[in-house]
């Protein structure tokens, strides 16, 4: 079953800092590094110039919204994971907003500002409404340009996939939160139990990972690779290949077909979403108790059946 990059990740380096004053939407440009530019100790996988050109590419195109239907849907269920949570937000951060598809969702009695930033200078400049007073900002996931402590919530929605060094990512989100929040909501090309260990050594607690798949059925695989394209998620990779042959195209779709065909002709792709939340560590939260400082043992627990047992017959 093919599953395509399901969609996102994160580093840093700090840029010029932007401090998070009042004021509506608007747009400053910051925080894009020269092109070509890394981490140091980064991977470099992904050609970062590349993906913002094709998420540009498809942010211009007449009917843009005609590819966000996966985006709207994973940006609908993180929001309804923010609403879950009961407290509210005063100062929230998306990483990798694309259009706004997490902002629309939610309303300004659980957040009270909201900045987006995105590589993709056209994706912002055409972001859905919210009520939420908002900030769009210019900026590579790989470049934050915000002080440690800014923000009550982060979030970032099928973003982090193509960033080189998702490790160093997730602790620029950690230093960004002020006084715990949501993390990243990703599906980078790692291993489920691993991601845990990456919050965790990011400075993240309270960890929750899970997750989700969604099945969308296309009439052949030229459609899909269309639609991936709509979404800007076309490979970025530095070793993928220039040019693949039309008979070689036609020799993959056939035999696509053939394996995983519905009963009605078209073909599934499924994505793969992980949902990763994590809390900044913050003194008002619940602390575990002292190694040793138990009063009961695991075997005198073994007990308690038998006694409640008896005090019901009594």
């Amino acid at each position: 079953m093919l599953r395509p990059p399901v969609l996102w990740r994160l580093t840093r380096l700090r840029s010029p800092a932007v401090s998070a004053g009042n004021g509506g939407r608007r747009e400053v440009a910051s925080g894009v590094p020269p092109s070509g530019s890394t981490s140091p100790r980064a991977l470099n996988i992904f050609d970062r110039e590349l993906k913002r050109k094709q998420k540009n590419w498809a942010a211009r195109q007449p009917e843009p919204m005609k590819f966000d239907y996966l985006k709207e849907e994973v940006g609908s269920r993180i929001a309804d994971r923010v609403y879950d949570i009961a407290r509210d937000f005063p100062l929230a951060l998306d990483v990798g907003c694309g259009r706004g598809y997490i902002a629309q969702h939610l309303n300004k009695e659980i957040v009270g500002k909201i900045f987006q930033t995105d590589i993709a200078e056209h994706a912002l400049k055409n972001s859905s409404e919210t009520d939420i007073p908002t900030v769009n900002i210019l900026a590579d996931e790989e470049f934050l340009p915000f002080q440690e402590n800014t923000f009550d919530l982060v979030v970032s929605s099928l973003s982090l996939h193509w960033v080189n060094d998702l490790p160093r990512a997730l602790e620029q989100l950690a230093e960004t939160e002020r006084e715990g929040g949501f993390s990243p909501h990703i599906s980078p090309f790692t291993a489920v139990n691993d991601l845990g260990h990456l919050l965790g050594r990011a400075g993240f607690n309270t960890l929750t990972v899970d997750t989700d798949e969604i099945q969308v059925n296309y009439p052949g695989m030229f459609e899909l690779m269309e639609d991936l394209k709509g979404m800007g998620e076309s490979n970025c990779s530095w070793n993928r290949k220039a040019l693949l042959h039309r008979d070689t195209m036609l020799a993959a779709a056939a035999v696509y077909r053939e394996m995983y065909r519905n009963e009605d002709g078209s073909i599934p792709a499924t994505y793969q979403i992980y949902h990763m939340i994590g809390w900044k560590y913050h003194d008002s939260q619940a602390k575990p108790a002292e190694r040793g400082s138990a009063t009961v043992s695991f075997g005198e627990l073994a007990k308690l059946n038998d006694v409640m047992s008896q005090g019901k017959k009594e």
